[in-house]
């Protein structure tokens, strides 16, 4: 199969917003600080680090409660997490384009024009409003989970907070670290260059760190981009990579369009590791996806096409994380119910904390309705093949965005630590 033959190849560039330099700037200061958590002891970055392709390289991280960076992290013995983050940090390479409108692996959080936001989340209609993207309102959740950023129960005002369900409004976790930020002399400066004199609400500090998210990590030079910009030739193996992908291997089902997401949800049968995503009243570790969001059975454990750019850089795979390798998730999706029911947790990466990771995986009811639930069909692929697809993802790399535009500061306006 000739490259002209092997389906519709995404000739559209991406659109993506203008950028406001002081903006940017000080949305790099404010992802790498952690003085967005409540304890001051986690950032953005903390799990969506650039020496691990913007995000943690391990299979579930560990946000408060943890010690170290990536797969090094490991458990504060003096203040024990308590529990893996239920899903694996997923990278953010091109956020920004106008194309990304849905959040998330259970896609939770989306542009929705019918709000009164404009943008539909698990606040509902607390949501505030002000938020410039889906992408800035997506950037400040993570600062109101336990496990994240926000911190247990008690431990600090942020928490407490999020306990009380006090989330929006005065007095409310967004508003407390707005104020924490306002005070800092530097971050005051910043801000009254970018929104001027104003008080700094949580969706100016969002709207900065969004900013900072879509400039850094514009992935858009990979050797694709250059064969379908001018017909620079890829390597031979990744050219006919492409072609399966494009073609017999039905990969560009769902992996449509430039980043290779047709931004949906599938069941793949996916294994199900650590503790699921449960609220703490509940005793399970399941987590049926987008069906959380929509309450609709049909959407039981189907979880969010992820994009591919960069996508060799940026292991472990899965909304679990449950692949640390590109075969392994290859081979997955070549018999996703033989790959689930044959799942060997050793494929993942689990270092930092002891659990109970495979509460689901040894429970042959919980798996059966996993197995139940998925839709896509087996497919025979040769090995070379498969090396072929691996080489053609490879080609999806653009080692300038895996750098970062702007890299990581030597320090923050806080003088707390930056993860370096």
């Amino acid at each position: 199969m000739s490259p002209a033959l092997a389906g519709p190849l995404p000739y559209a560039e991406p659109e993506f917003p203008e950028v406001n330099s002081a903006q940017v700037e000080l949305g790099q200061l404010l992802f790498y600080d952690p003085i967005l958590s409540g304890s001051k002891t986690v950032s953005c970055a903390t799990c969506h680090h650039p020496r691990f392709g913007t995000g943690d390289g391990v299979s579930l991280g560990l946000g408060d409660g943890g010690i170290g960076l990536g797969p090094e992290r490991l458990a504060d013995t003096d203040n024990l997490p308590e529990q893996r983050i239920p899903r694996n940090a997923p990278p953010l390479f091109n956020l920004g384009a106008k194309e990304f409108t849905v959040f998330f692996h259970d896609g939770r959080l989306e542009e929705d024009p019918n709000r009164p936001s404009g943008i539909r989340t698990p606040l509902g209609s607390e949501m505030e409003m002000g938020f410039a993207s889906a992408l800035s309102a997506q950037s400040m959740f993570p600062v109101l989970s336990p496990d994240e950023m926000a911190g247990h129960y008690a431990e600090n005002k942020v928490a407490q907070a999020v306990r009380q369900g006090l989330i929006t409004g005065p007095g409310g976790a967004w508003d407390i670290l707005s104020k924490r930020v306002e005070d800092i002399p530097d971050y005051r400066a910043r801000f009254d260059i970018v929104i001027g004199p104003e008080p700094v609400s949580f969706t100016h500090i969002s709207d900065a760190i969004a900013a900072f998210i879509d400039f850094e990590w514009r992935g858009v030079a990979s050797p694709f981009d250059l064969y379908l910009r001018n017909g620079t030739a890829m390597e031979d193996a990744a050219m006919r990579g492409m072609d399966f992908f494009y073609g017999d291997a039905g990969c560009a089902a769902c992996h449509s369009g430039r980043f290779q997401t047709d931004h949906g949800f599938h069941a793949i049968a996916m294994p199900q590791i650590g503790p699921g995503k449960a609220a703490r009243f509940e005793s399970h570790a399941r987590d049926t996806g987008r069906m959380r969001v929509t309450g609709r059975s049909e959407d039981a454990y189907a979880f969010r096409t992820p994009p591919l750019r960069n996508i060799a850089q940026t292991a472990p795979y899965g909304h679990s994380g449950a692949y640390a390798t590109l075969e392994g998730v290859i081979r997955h999706h070549l018999d996703p119910v033989a790959s689930l029911r044959g799942y060997d947790i050793s494929q993942a990466v689990m270092p930092g904390f002891e659990a109970d990771d495979l509460r689901i995986m040894t429970d042959a009811a919980e798996v059966d309705a996993i197995a139940r639930a998925n839709s896509l069909a087996p497919v025979a692929l040769s090995d070379g093949q498969v090396a072929d697809i691996i080489a053609f993802l490879n080609a999806l790399t653009d080692p300038q965005s895996v750098r970062g535009a702007l890299g990581i500061p030597q320090t923050v306006p806080s003088g707390l630590p930056v993860d370096q």
